[in-house]
């Protein structure tokens, strides 16, 4: 017997019943999306590793740790396994000029990739939500994205979710504030961990979101990019505030809230949980601006978010969120093979009227006796099932028998009129 293979460590395979738990997810972005104009936007998995390089930056964790880059052996093309799903969008509105007649609201569900340590909600292969809007420059549409997120979350029950806030202001206003940083990090220079010793010179902003117990106080006494912030950046983040808590979102600022890369600016934004551990961002994002210019295109104002759907699911199964059912409406029995034909043909009769019925399958000596038929229609959760027996057949009947409502109640119906009963489950 040949070995058996199993899947790459942190890449999953996501099997029934779970699985009904992401088509739950998904079928409630979707109609979130609809509803606010966003329209879904696929890109490659693969692409050409420049475009992470320029569009996340050659010194964050995800380049220089994290990627799955390889050579092309027909061409010598360096690729790479998306770990982010921005620069992607973004090339992709720049190569299909998207934004030349207006802004454009998108989002995307998929996998991407990075090699790290696989834990709770965290893995090589990972599944994101997110949302890109292009080409829109004012703080309204940095509170619209918001809205969603914030909105997605009460659609899936999720409790305990709090939104934090901060503004990067503009590129003179961080630079400002970056050479401060540099200057208050080189005075503590004994307390600097080396993650923070290799980010001082290159990305000295990611120093402000260690996780280090040590440095914890000293960084806290930091310059604040807040006191460097001019009218124009303050009244920006100062209106997705308002826009915010005049549809009734709380929000608190967090200054130490940052997104090291320099193409950032005014608000970004994380939703936070405090029942997943360390790995309590749920989503977060800002405006981007400067991207487009990074990857070669013409200056084009965006902002977006990203949020990690095997976390969100781990807080609905934490916070014990009840989800729908997932078994069938109905569940065919049918007794005598030589009634297949009769049988398939009403049940594709009631799936075209909206009914989910799970038909029966037999072994290669036959469809099993009736007893093990209603046995597995119980145990398949169905709400009825429906009998094809040669009686019922031959008055062009069939039996139709609670399984959970109405203590084995059943009627018949004639099979003509079957898209009648199909209408009561509607109802």
């Amino acid at each position: 017997m040949a070995d058996k293979i199993s899947a790459v460590k942190g890449m999953n395979d996501i099997l029934p019943p779970d699985s009904a738990r992401w088509e739950w997810l998904e079928d409630k972005v979707r109609t979130l999306m609809a509803q606010s104009a966003y329209r879904m936007v696929r890109t490659p998995i693969v692409e050409p590793t420049a475009l992470f390089v320029r569009g996340t930056g050659e010194t964050t964790d995800i380049v220089e740790k994290e990627m799955y880059s390889f050579e092309d052996r027909l061409n010598g093309e360096q690729l790479t396994l998306r770990p982010e799903n921005t620069p992607g969008v973004v090339r992709a509105a720049i190569q299909h000029n998207l934004t030349y007649d207006g802004g454009k609201r998108l989002y995307y569900m998929g996998p991407m990739f990075r090699h790290e340590r696989p834990q709770r909600g965290r893995y090589r292969q990972f599944y994101q939500l997110g949302v890109e809007a292009l080409g829109f420059a004012g703080p309204e549409v940095d509170a619209e994205i918001m809205l969603l997120a914030y909105e997605l979350f009460a659609k899936l029950g999720l409790r305990n979710v709090r939104v934090e806030i901060n503004s990067l202001g503009v590129p003179a206003e961080r630079q400002a504030h970056r050479a401060a940083l540099i200057a208050y990090f080189e005075q503590h220079r004994e307390l600097l961990d080396a993650d923070a010793q290799r980010r001082l010179l290159t990305n000295p902003l990611r120093i402000l979101d260690t996780k280090n117990p040590a440095m914890q106080a000293m960084v806290q006494d930091a310059p604040q990019l807040l006191s460097y912030l001019g009218e124009a950046s303050l009244k920006h983040l100062h209106t997705v505030q308002s826009l915010l808590t005049a549809c009734g979102v709380p929000w608190t600022v967090n200054p130490r809230l940052v997104r090291g890369l320099d193409y950032y600016s005014h608000t970004v934004f994380e939703f936070i949980t405090d029942e997943l551990g360390a790995q309590g961002t749920l989503c977060g994002g800002g405006r981007y601006d400067g991207l487009f210019e990074i990857l070669g295109g013409k200056p084009t104002p965006a902002v977006g978010w990203g949020m990690g759907i095997e976390r969100v699911l781990e807080l609905i199964k934490e916070q014990g969120t009840e989800l729908p059912p997932l078994a069938a409406d109905a569940y065919a029995i049918v007794p005598d093979a030589a009634t297949l034909p009769i049988a398939m043909a009403t049940l594709q009769t009631l799936r075209r009227a909206g009914v989910q019925v799970q038909m029966h399958a037999g072994a290669a000596d036959g469809m099993g006796s009736m007893k093990t038929q209603f046995k597995k229609a119980d145990s398949s959760g169905a709400r009825y099932a429906l009998v094809f027996g040669a009686d019922e057949l031959a008055q062009n009947l069939v039996t139709i028998k609670a399984l959970r409502d109405g203590h084995g109640a059943q009627r018949t119906q004639p099979l003509a009129d079957v898209a009648a009963w199909a209408a009561t489950l509607q109802s």
